[in-house]
């Protein structure tokens, strides 16, 4: 009893400078693959098994903010884990450390892409990357699914709901996400003041989420910088779950909406997501290059974090005392559900742009055999094993 004591006290007395915090972080940006669960992996083992800087308390309480939350899983933790023991500086600090080395990945990429994207050489890397990058998006669909809805009709229906819904428009809304998670709420964990306050409920909380998304369209002119902070921010304050959340609907807005990118450039900006190391979402940096150059790089890419960043700190005093009420854990789970159906729905949709033909048909089906068979084969190995066969196959269908 006197150890656990004695562990506790050294974690609470900061064992290790803000410095510290921030190599380790930057670190983990720059070599941390895997996607959000094996980054949220590492920060266990590294932070709180190895180094114990961290106790497991805390850990477990910023895991479980980071899924009630919208935005990137691992992106969040870390700030959360920043702000342990450093509060806003060291939850700035962790979180800029974390995404900076990816964001400057991204944006080399974007620049390499922009000026040799017409080159056969690159036409041969995505060609077979893009419809890798479907196998990898339809798996990590698969697995969401199965650990969210598992035997619940509800969340099935929510599921298969949402998923039709955006095969036949090739779109979604935010609406659905907040109905989907007020819906499932009132089902399984009805508030006491529901009769009283029903009326009055859904205009109160649809009408924030209806400003935003209006003044996000006010402009639809392409590169405008303020069109894309509006829209990413947008973005990043309404992706709940796995990173790959985040695609379908950048796909809807960057693609179908404001016309930003063809479909296929939007699918090679996805792929540049699964080669580079840290948050998946960091798409968004890419996204905002090819758009707009440095200046829609690093405007999106804060625009996408900034909502996350808030939603983490902001409710961190008190989500000890609240964060595990029934009420959100079922909303969050709706949503979720809700988040599946989407990315499955994107899987069809972004599907039918890039599986063209046989040799792209093989290689998504390998890329899901490999994910479903190989457990310890990650998806930057697969992404690289299949731009090189891309390089071989690419003139022999194209010749």
């Amino acid at each position: 009893m006197s150890d656990e004591i004695l562990a506790k006290t050294k974690v609470e007395e900061k064992v290790y400078s803000l410095w510290q915090l921030v190599l380790y972080f930057l670190k983990l940006g720059s070599v941390g693959f895997g996607g959000p669960v094996a980054l949220a992996g590492y920060m266990f083992r590294d932070l709180v098994e190895k180094r114990k800087w961290i106790s497991e308390s805390d850990y477990k309480d910023g895991l479980a903010l980071a899924q009630l939350a919208p935005g990137p899983l691992a992106a969040q933790l870390g700030f959360y884990l920043g702000y342990v023991h450093y509060g806003i500086i060291g939850s700035t600090l962790a979180g800029l450390a974390f995404v900076l080395p990816s964001f400057l990945m991204v944006v080399v990429l974007g620049w390499a892409y922009t000026l040799y994207g017409g080159l056969t050489w690159m036409q041969a890397v995505f060609y077979a990357v893009g419809s890798s990058v479907i196998g990898i998006i339809a798996f990590s669909a698969y697995k969401l699914t199965r650990k969210t809805n598992g035997k619940d009709l509800w969340l099935w229906g929510i599921f298969v709901f949402v998923a039709a819904y955006t095969v036949w428009t090739e779109s979604e809304e935010v609406y659905m996400f907040l109905g989907a998670g007020i819906v499932y709420w009132i089902i399984k964990s009805p508030p006491k003041w529901l009769d009283k306050a029903r009326s009055a409920s859904s205009g109160f909380a649809l009408g924030p989420i209806r400003q935003v998304a209006e003044a996000a369209a006010v402009s639809n002119e392409p590169g405008t910088l303020w069109t894309i902070a509006l829209f990413f921010a947008k973005a990043g304050a309404f992706v709940f779950g796995s990173g790959l959340a985040i695609v379908p609907f950048l796909f809807t807005g960057v693609v179908k909406e404001h016309h930003w990118l063809t479909d296929q450039q939007f699918l090679d900006a996805v792929a540049v997501a699964m080669i580079t190391p840290g948050p998946v979402v960091i798409t968004t940096g890419f996204i905002g290059y090819l758009i707009s150059g440095f200046s829609g790089a690093s405007v999106a890419a804060l625009a996408t974090f900034l909502p996350a960043f808030l939603l983490t700190i902001i409710p961190a005093p008190f989500f000890k005392k609240y964060g595990k009420r029934p009420g959100i854990a079922t909303f969050v789970t709706g949503v979720t559900a809700a988040a599946t159906g989407a990315i499955s729905g994107a899987v069809i949709v972004l599907g039918k742009r890039s599986i063209i033909d046989i040799p792209t048909l093989l290689f998504a089906l390998v890329t899901l055999l490999l994910l479903w068979k190989v457990k310890k084969v990650s998806e930057p190995i697969i992404v690289i094993g299949m731009a090189i066969l891309g390089l071989i196959v690419y003139p022999l269908v194209h010749t």
